[in-house]
Protein backbone atom coordinates (compact mmCIF):
# COMPACT_ATOMS: atom_id res chain seq x y z
CA UNK A 1 0.00 0.00 0.00
CA UNK A 2 0.97 3.42 0.33
CA UNK A 3 3.40 4.55 2.09
CA UNK A 4 3.09 7.25 4.94
CA UNK A 5 5.11 7.00 8.22
CA UNK A 6 3.55 3.74 10.15
CA UNK A 7 3.31 3.03 13.87
CA UNK A 8 5.03 0.13 15.04
CA UNK A 9 4.90 -2.12 18.33
CA UNK A 10 7.51 -0.36 20.80
CA UNK A 11 10.41 -2.87 22.05
CA UNK A 12 10.47 -1.21 25.25
CA UNK A 13 8.88 1.78 27.00
CA UNK A 14 10.17 2.18 30.00
CA UNK A 15 12.08 5.73 31.19
CA UNK A 16 15.10 3.95 32.12
CA UNK A 17 15.12 0.85 30.03
CA UNK A 18 17.55 -2.07 30.09
CA UNK A 19 18.62 -2.22 26.73
CA UNK A 20 17.66 -5.27 24.95
CA UNK A 21 19.25 -6.38 21.69
CA UNK A 22 16.91 -5.59 19.29
CA UNK A 23 15.05 -2.25 20.60
CA UNK A 24 16.38 -0.04 18.21
CA UNK A 25 15.63 -2.57 14.78
CA UNK A 26 12.41 -2.18 16.81
CA UNK A 27 11.72 1.22 15.62
CA UNK A 28 12.05 0.61 11.85
CA UNK A 29 8.97 -0.11 9.73
CA UNK A 30 10.81 -3.02 7.72
CA UNK A 31 14.57 -4.29 8.05
CA UNK A 32 15.07 -5.31 4.16
CA UNK A 33 13.96 -3.97 0.71
CA UNK A 34 14.12 -5.89 -2.14
CA UNK A 35 13.84 -4.48 -5.65
CA UNK A 36 13.62 -7.41 -7.38
CA UNK A 37 14.90 -7.82 -10.71
CA UNK A 38 15.97 -4.37 -12.29
CA UNK A 39 17.51 -3.26 -15.52
CA UNK A 40 21.15 -2.39 -15.19
CA UNK A 41 22.04 1.07 -14.63
CA UNK A 42 19.47 3.67 -12.79
CA UNK A 43 19.76 4.85 -9.11
CA UNK A 44 16.84 2.96 -6.93
CA UNK A 45 15.99 4.78 -3.66
CA UNK A 46 14.59 3.52 -0.76
CA UNK A 47 12.96 5.00 2.86
CA UNK A 48 13.02 2.99 5.91
CA UNK A 49 10.81 4.84 8.22
CA UNK A 50 11.85 4.99 11.79
CA UNK A 51 9.88 5.71 14.47
CA UNK A 52 10.92 6.52 18.12
CA UNK A 53 8.56 4.14 19.81
CA UNK A 54 10.68 4.62 23.39
CA UNK A 55 9.71 6.79 26.44
CA UNK A 56 13.38 8.45 25.66
CA UNK A 57 15.36 10.84 23.15
CA UNK A 58 16.64 8.53 20.59
CA UNK A 59 20.40 9.98 18.68
CA UNK A 60 21.47 7.82 15.30
CA UNK A 61 25.58 8.39 15.68
CA UNK A 62 26.82 6.99 12.47
CA UNK A 63 25.11 4.99 9.31
CA UNK A 64 27.62 3.00 7.46
CA UNK A 65 26.92 0.37 4.47
CA UNK A 66 28.73 -2.92 3.57
CA UNK A 67 29.02 -1.99 -0.41
CA UNK A 68 30.34 1.26 -2.29
CA UNK A 69 27.17 0.41 -4.64
CA UNK A 70 24.84 1.88 -1.64
CA UNK A 71 24.65 5.06 0.30
CA UNK A 72 22.50 5.88 3.16
CA UNK A 73 21.74 8.76 5.41
CA UNK A 74 19.36 9.45 8.29
CA UNK A 75 17.42 12.58 7.18
CA UNK A 76 17.18 12.95 10.83
CA UNK A 77 19.69 12.29 13.46
CA UNK A 78 17.95 12.94 17.27
CA UNK A 79 14.43 11.95 17.90
CA UNK A 80 11.93 12.86 20.63
CA UNK A 81 9.64 9.80 21.93
CA UNK A 82 7.01 9.80 19.18
CA UNK A 83 9.07 11.53 16.38
CA UNK A 84 9.92 9.53 12.92
CA UNK A 85 12.41 9.93 10.06
CA UNK A 86 13.56 8.05 7.51
CA UNK A 87 16.95 6.16 6.69
CA UNK A 88 17.76 6.89 2.61
CA UNK A 89 19.40 4.31 1.19
CA UNK A 90 20.26 4.55 -2.73
CA UNK A 91 21.62 1.64 -4.31
CA UNK A 92 23.92 2.37 -7.80
CA UNK A 93 22.88 -0.46 -9.98
CA UNK A 94 25.31 0.34 -12.68
CA UNK A 95 27.85 -0.66 -10.18
CA UNK A 96 27.50 -4.27 -10.00
CA UNK A 97 26.07 -7.69 -12.17
CA UNK A 98 23.64 -9.67 -11.40
CA UNK A 99 22.57 -10.20 -7.44
CA UNK A 100 24.24 -7.85 -5.06
CA UNK A 101 22.65 -7.97 -0.69
CA UNK A 102 23.99 -4.91 1.08
CA UNK A 103 24.02 -4.12 4.66
CA UNK A 104 23.23 -0.78 5.78
CA UNK A 105 24.20 -0.49 9.15
CA UNK A 106 22.64 2.34 11.85
CA UNK A 107 24.27 2.95 14.99
CA UNK A 108 22.74 4.76 18.25
CA UNK A 109 24.51 6.37 21.00
CA UNK A 110 21.28 6.95 23.26
CA UNK A 111 19.54 5.83 25.42
CA UNK A 112 22.40 3.40 25.10
CA UNK A 113 24.56 1.99 22.37
CA UNK A 114 22.97 -0.44 20.40
CA UNK A 115 23.02 -1.22 16.42
CA UNK A 116 20.12 -1.93 13.79
CA UNK A 117 21.36 -3.67 10.30
CA UNK A 118 18.70 -3.27 7.36
CA UNK A 119 19.18 -4.98 4.15
CA UNK A 120 18.99 -3.67 0.45
CA UNK A 121 19.18 -6.26 -2.48
CA UNK A 122 18.46 -6.22 -6.32
CA UNK A 123 19.20 -8.58 -9.18
CA UNK A 124 20.66 -6.14 -12.43
CA UNK A 125 20.04 -7.96 -16.26
CA UNK A 126 20.83 -6.10 -19.33
CA UNK A 127 17.14 -8.22 -21.12
CA UNK A 128 15.04 -5.32 -20.31
CA UNK A 129 14.88 -1.34 -19.53
CA UNK A 130 12.21 0.68 -17.97
CA UNK A 131 12.02 4.01 -19.45
CA UNK A 132 11.17 6.48 -18.17
CA UNK A 133 12.99 4.81 -14.56
CA UNK A 134 9.98 5.12 -12.35
CA UNK A 135 6.30 6.74 -12.52
CA UNK A 136 6.81 10.45 -10.94
CA UNK A 137 3.78 12.27 -11.00
CA UNK A 138 5.30 15.12 -9.15
CA UNK A 139 3.16 17.99 -7.41
CA UNK A 140 -0.54 17.57 -7.71
CA UNK A 141 -3.84 19.18 -6.26
CA UNK A 142 -6.24 17.02 -4.40
CA UNK A 143 -9.24 15.96 -6.04
CA UNK A 144 -7.24 15.72 -9.51
CA UNK A 145 -6.68 12.34 -11.35
CA UNK A 146 -2.99 12.26 -12.95
CA UNK A 147 -1.71 9.92 -15.53
CA UNK A 148 2.15 9.28 -15.74
CA UNK A 149 3.44 6.33 -18.29
CA UNK A 150 6.72 4.43 -18.68
CA UNK A 151 7.98 1.92 -21.53
CA UNK A 152 9.08 -1.13 -21.19
CA UNK A 153 10.95 -3.15 -23.83
CA UNK A 154 12.08 -6.75 -23.70
CA UNK A 155 15.26 -7.27 -25.60
CA UNK A 156 15.90 -10.20 -27.68
CA UNK A 157 13.08 -12.29 -26.63
CA UNK A 158 10.13 -12.11 -29.09
CA UNK A 159 7.61 -13.81 -27.31
CA UNK A 160 8.12 -11.65 -23.67
CA UNK A 161 4.52 -10.80 -23.07
CA UNK A 162 3.34 -9.43 -20.00
CA UNK A 163 0.79 -10.92 -18.56
CA UNK A 164 -0.71 -8.90 -15.35
CA UNK A 165 -0.46 -5.79 -13.99
CA UNK A 166 -0.98 -4.39 -10.24
CA UNK A 167 -0.31 -2.23 -7.75
CA UNK A 168 0.40 -1.94 -4.10
CA UNK A 169 -1.77 0.67 -3.47
CA UNK A 170 -5.67 1.03 -4.46
CA UNK A 171 -5.24 4.53 -4.82
CA UNK A 172 -3.39 3.89 -8.21
CA UNK A 173 -4.85 2.07 -10.93
CA UNK A 174 -2.48 0.68 -13.74
CA UNK A 175 -3.01 -0.63 -17.39
CA UNK A 176 -1.18 -1.95 -19.85
CA UNK A 177 -0.78 -1.77 -23.16
CA UNK A 178 1.64 -3.56 -25.93
CA UNK A 179 2.88 -0.95 -28.08
CA UNK A 180 5.49 -2.87 -30.69
CA UNK A 181 6.65 -6.50 -31.01
CA UNK A 182 9.94 -7.00 -33.39
CA UNK A 183 11.91 -9.63 -33.68
CA UNK A 184 14.68 -8.13 -31.47
CA UNK A 185 12.46 -6.12 -29.19
CA UNK A 186 8.79 -5.96 -27.29
CA UNK A 187 8.03 -2.96 -25.63
CA UNK A 188 5.10 -2.68 -23.45
CA UNK A 189 3.18 1.00 -21.88
CA UNK A 190 2.38 0.68 -18.66
CA UNK A 191 0.24 3.70 -17.68
CA UNK A 192 -0.76 4.24 -14.21
CA UNK A 193 -4.23 7.08 -12.91
CA UNK A 194 -4.20 8.24 -9.48
CA UNK A 195 -7.48 8.12 -8.20
CA UNK A 196 -9.16 11.50 -6.94
CA UNK A 197 -9.50 10.56 -3.24
CA UNK A 198 -6.08 10.12 -2.75
CA UNK A 199 -5.20 11.61 0.33
CA UNK A 200 -2.31 14.75 0.90
CA UNK A 201 0.90 13.87 1.54
CA UNK A 202 4.16 12.47 -0.30
CA UNK A 203 3.21 9.22 -1.52
CA UNK A 204 5.85 6.41 -2.39
CA UNK A 205 4.43 3.09 -3.87
CA UNK A 206 5.19 0.27 -6.28
CA UNK A 207 3.93 -0.75 -9.55
CA UNK A 208 4.14 -4.63 -10.08
CA UNK A 209 4.55 -5.86 -13.96
CA UNK A 210 4.21 -9.93 -14.21
CA UNK A 211 5.46 -11.38 -17.12
CA UNK A 212 6.61 -14.91 -18.74
CA UNK A 213 10.49 -14.33 -18.90
CA UNK A 214 12.67 -16.85 -17.41
CA UNK A 215 14.14 -15.51 -14.23
CA UNK A 216 11.95 -12.33 -14.71
CA UNK A 217 8.58 -13.03 -12.73
CA UNK A 218 7.56 -9.48 -12.23
CA UNK A 219 9.28 -6.21 -12.51
CA UNK A 220 9.17 -3.12 -9.85
CA UNK A 221 8.00 0.29 -11.32
CA UNK A 222 8.58 2.78 -8.23
CA UNK A 223 5.54 5.37 -8.21
CA UNK A 224 5.72 8.92 -6.53
CA UNK A 225 3.63 11.89 -6.45
CA UNK A 226 2.81 14.93 -4.17
CA UNK A 227 -0.66 16.03 -3.22
CA UNK A 228 -0.38 19.14 -1.94
CA UNK A 229 -2.77 20.14 0.93
CA UNK A 230 -5.17 22.67 -0.04
CA UNK A 231 -3.51 25.67 1.63
CA UNK A 232 0.46 25.64 2.59
CA UNK A 233 2.10 28.54 4.52
CA UNK A 234 5.51 30.07 3.55
CA UNK A 235 7.10 29.81 6.01
CA UNK A 236 5.19 27.88 8.59
CA UNK A 237 7.47 29.23 11.40
CA UNK A 238 7.90 32.83 11.19
CA UNK A 239 11.14 33.66 13.00
CA UNK A 240 12.08 37.01 14.21
CA UNK A 241 14.96 36.52 16.13
CA UNK A 242 16.03 38.98 19.25
CA UNK A 243 13.64 42.17 19.26
CA UNK A 244 14.08 44.60 21.83
CA UNK A 245 10.96 45.25 24.16
CA UNK A 246 8.86 48.00 22.26
CA UNK A 247 10.21 47.82 19.23
CA UNK A 248 8.44 46.15 16.20
CA UNK A 249 9.76 44.00 14.03
CA UNK A 250 7.81 41.66 11.28
CA UNK A 251 8.10 39.48 8.22
CA UNK A 252 5.73 37.78 5.37
CA UNK A 253 4.22 35.05 5.25
CA UNK A 254 2.55 33.48 2.01
CA UNK A 255 -0.37 31.32 1.85
CA UNK A 256 -0.97 29.28 -1.24
CA UNK A 257 -3.91 27.64 -2.06
CA UNK A 258 -4.60 25.19 -4.84
CA UNK A 259 -7.49 27.19 -5.52
CA UNK A 260 -8.06 31.20 -5.26
CA UNK A 261 -9.79 31.92 -1.57
CA UNK A 262 -10.44 34.86 0.20
CA UNK A 263 -8.73 34.83 3.89
CA UNK A 264 -11.87 35.55 6.15
CA UNK A 265 -10.09 36.13 9.68
CA UNK A 266 -7.08 35.79 11.13
CA UNK A 267 -7.06 34.13 14.74
CA UNK A 268 -4.62 34.25 17.22
CA UNK A 269 -3.41 37.86 16.53
CA UNK A 270 -3.02 41.06 19.25
CA UNK A 271 -1.18 41.62 22.30
CA UNK A 272 1.52 42.85 19.96
CA UNK A 273 0.84 40.95 17.05
CA UNK A 274 -0.62 42.17 14.03
CA UNK A 275 -1.30 40.54 10.66
CA UNK A 276 -2.43 42.26 7.58
CA UNK A 277 -4.41 40.61 4.46
CA UNK A 278 -6.37 42.05 1.33
CA UNK A 279 -9.63 40.42 0.91
CA UNK A 280 -9.75 39.17 -2.68
CA UNK A 281 -9.83 36.26 -4.03
CA UNK A 282 -6.56 34.53 -4.77
CA UNK A 283 -4.20 31.61 -4.92
CA UNK A 284 -1.43 33.38 -3.36
CA UNK A 285 -2.03 35.61 -0.23
CA UNK A 286 0.68 38.04 1.28
CA UNK A 287 0.52 38.15 5.00
CA UNK A 288 2.98 41.35 6.46
CA UNK A 289 3.32 40.10 10.11
CA UNK A 290 4.56 42.38 12.88
CA UNK A 291 4.91 41.80 16.49
CA UNK A 292 6.13 44.53 19.28
CA UNK A 293 7.16 42.85 22.19
CA UNK A 294 5.66 44.38 25.33
CA UNK A 295 8.59 42.83 27.77
CA UNK A 296 11.27 40.58 27.69
CA UNK A 297 10.83 36.84 27.48
CA UNK A 298 10.51 34.25 24.98
CA UNK A 299 7.37 34.77 21.99
CA UNK A 300 5.75 32.29 21.06
CA UNK A 301 2.17 32.40 19.19
CA UNK A 302 0.07 30.37 16.94
CA UNK A 303 -2.03 32.37 14.61
CA UNK A 304 -4.80 30.48 12.43
CA UNK A 305 -5.10 31.85 9.12
CA UNK A 306 -9.37 31.04 8.01
CA UNK A 307 -10.49 31.18 4.35
CA UNK A 308 -13.43 30.41 2.46
CA UNK A 309 -12.39 27.31 1.12
CA UNK A 310 -15.20 24.50 1.13
CA UNK A 311 -12.68 22.06 2.83
CA UNK A 312 -9.47 22.09 5.00
CA UNK A 313 -9.85 26.12 5.38
CA UNK A 314 -7.68 26.93 7.91
CA UNK A 315 -3.81 27.02 8.24
CA UNK A 316 -1.59 27.83 11.09
CA UNK A 317 1.48 29.91 11.30
CA UNK A 318 3.67 30.07 14.46
CA UNK A 319 5.76 33.31 14.97
CA UNK A 320 8.53 32.33 17.04
CA UNK A 321 10.95 35.62 18.60
CA UNK A 322 13.38 36.37 21.82
CA UNK A 323 12.09 39.98 23.35
CA UNK A 324 15.08 41.18 25.37
CA UNK A 325 15.57 44.11 27.40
Amino acid sequence: MLRFCIVFVAAFVMAAPSIGATWSESMFDSLKKDFGSVPRGPTLQHHFKITNNTKNAVTISSVRVSCGCVTAVALKGYLEPGESTSLQASMDTSRFVGFRAVTVFVQFSSPAFDEARVVVQATTRTDFSISPESLALGQVKPGSEPTASVDLSFFGNRDARITKVRADSNYVVPTVVESRRLDHEVVYTVTVKLRPDTPVGKWFTDVWVETNVFGLAQVRVPLTVEIQPPLVATPPILALGAIKSGVEAGGKVIVRGTAPFKILSIKGAGDGVSVAHDNTSREIHILNVKAIPGKAGKVLRAITVVTDLKSNNEVVVSIDADAIP
